[in-house]
Order: C-alpha cells, then sequence, then structure tokens
C-alpha cells in the first residue's frame, strides 16, 4: 500500500506532482488501497487478452458495483437520475460538452482531493476572479451532492487506465498529445524565460488533450505539443467501450507546470 501525505491520496506529495521536475522524471503513483480492496477487478483484467473485453469488463464492474445496472432499469425516478447524473461516464461526457460546469467541477476537486492538485481556471481564473471563484463552489456542491460513490467510480478510472497504458505501450513513461488554446498566455509562467518555442506553462489541474495535432488546431489558435507523464493520464481513448465517450481522440490530464513546445501550422 502507498504512504499517503496528509494532503492527498497517494505516495507523492502535491508540490512535487505540480513540479516541472515530475514531467521531467515521473514516477508510478497509486491511490490509497485501489489495488487491495479491487484486487478481483485487476486480476481478471489481467487475464482478459482483447482490450475491447477489458473496456467491458471494467464498465460492467463498476455497473454492478455501483448499482448503474438498476439505476439504469429504474431510470424514471428521482434517485436514479441522480445516480446516473453523477456516474463517472455521465461526469466524463459532461466534461466534453462543458468543463467548467458541475460535472466539470466534480471532476476538479477529486483531482484536489486525491492528488492534491488545486484547480486554477473554472469558468475564470479562480485567483483573481471572485465570480469564478463562487462558480467553482456552487458548482462542486451540485456535483458532490449525490456523488453515488463518484469518488471511488473514478479511483478505479484512473488505476485502471495506468494498468492498461503499461499493457499498451510497455515502459514508456510519456506520451506525446497536443492541446488548443485561444487564450495561451493565461497559462504562462511570466517569470520564466521562454526558450524558442518552449516555455513553462500551468496547467488546470485537469485539462483536455487529445493525440491528434490537426484536432488540437481545431480547439485553438495556437497549439502545444507536451511530452506528458503516463501517470498524470486519467483516461484516453479506447479505456471504455466506444459508445460510452466518443470525444476526439480526447485525454483528460492531470494538471501542474510543464515544459510545452508551441507549434506552428
Amino acid at each position: 500500500m502507498p504512504l499517503r501525505t496528509p494532503f492527498n491520496h497517494c505516495q507523492v506529495p502535491p508540490w512535487q506532482l505540480a513540479a516541472i521536475e515530475f514531467q521531467q522524471n515521473p514516477v508510478p503513483l497509486e491511490l490509497g488501497d485501489v489495488l487491495i480492496t479491487d484486487r478481483k477487478l485487476w486480476r481478471k483484467l489481467d487475464e482478459l487478452t482483447d482490450r475491447d473485453a477489458r473496456a467491458w469488463f471494467f464498465h460492467d464492474y463498476l455497473s454492478v458495483k455501483f448499482s448503474l445496472h438498476a439505476w439504469s432499469d429504474l431510470s424514471h425516478t428521482a434517485p436514479a437520475r441522480n445516480a446516473l447524473r453523477h456516474s463517472y461516464v455521465h461526469c466524463l461526457r459532461h466534461w466534453g460538452v462543458e468543463s467548467n460546469g458541475p460535472s466539470g467541477a466534480a471532476l476538479k476537486h477529486w483531482v484536489e482531493s486525491r492528488f492534491g492538485l488545486r484547480p486554477t481556471y473554472h469558468g475564470g481564473r479562480l485567483a483573481e476572479d471572485e465570480t469564478a471563484r463562487m462558480k467553482y463552489v456552487r458548482d462542486r456542491v451540485k456535483g458532490a451532492a449525490h456523488t453515488m460513490g463518484l469518488f471511488q467510480q473514478l479511483d478505479l478510472l484512473y488505476t485502471h487506465s495506468q494498468r492498461e497504458l503499461v499493457r499498451q505501450r510497455g515502459n514508456e513513461r510519456w506520451l506525446t498529445l497536443y492541446r488548443g488554446t485561444h487564450d495561451s498566455t493565461d497559462y504562462w509562467l511570466q517569470n520564466a524565460p521562454a526558450n524558442g518555442r518552449r516555455l513553462l506553462v500551468e496547467l488546470n489541474n485537469l485539462s483536455s488533450f487529445t493525440e491528434d495535432p490537426e484536432v488540437a488546431w481545431e480547439f485553438g489558435s495556437s497549439v502545444w505539443r507536451v511530452q506528458v507523464p503516463v501517470p498524470k493520464v486519467l483516461c484516453f481513448p479506447g479505456i471504455l467501450p466506444p459508445q460510452f465517450l466518443q470525444g476526439e481522440s480526447e485525454c483528460l490530464v492531470l494538471g501542474g507546470v510543464y515544459e510545452v513546445e508551441r507549434l506552428s501550422h
């Protein structure tokens, strides 16, 4: 079982996770005792040789453990609607639609709870915008009001993603990902000197990336290429059955300070 700091649920303190040094030299992360309490899940996934079969088994396991199938069968009732509204699939879907709404706040709150990385943006820069801070608090309350085990579901999703990346990518420590943005200056660390096309940025505690640079250009007037540490990937394309998530090659990545490379179109 990994040691926990007083500030998060993994063995690396948040100030180390947030630093540029973690991007340069990442180490694997474990959340609490997830590997122990759900060892039957991991054992079964290790036995399955087909990626799609693993994706279905993982979702079915969570559906049974958190009664998502039962809620689906009774989706006309208010408790069922609340449960489905705050399932991990619903949150991931709504993140793709509006990352600054209640589902986005719930996901950012999970990152803060588990990794100690505080959000920096929610409809505005939280350090400077009181309206944005109040919105984040309200959305976080809405998102957490009927979580029905949401944080535990996300713990399992993160752990599944990490194990699946090892299966698919072997000992690779980074993924080359891309992010499009229209407001890149909001992320720059102004006291950090730029080195040609390279600069240091501070990302929100959860951000969307893509594996396809052409897709990234559709979402911003500038695009960054980033070497993202594998331990900072919450989910990626193919981790769930395709009918559940149909994003644009979207990966969800934990934040902190990153060195990024600006691309020209």
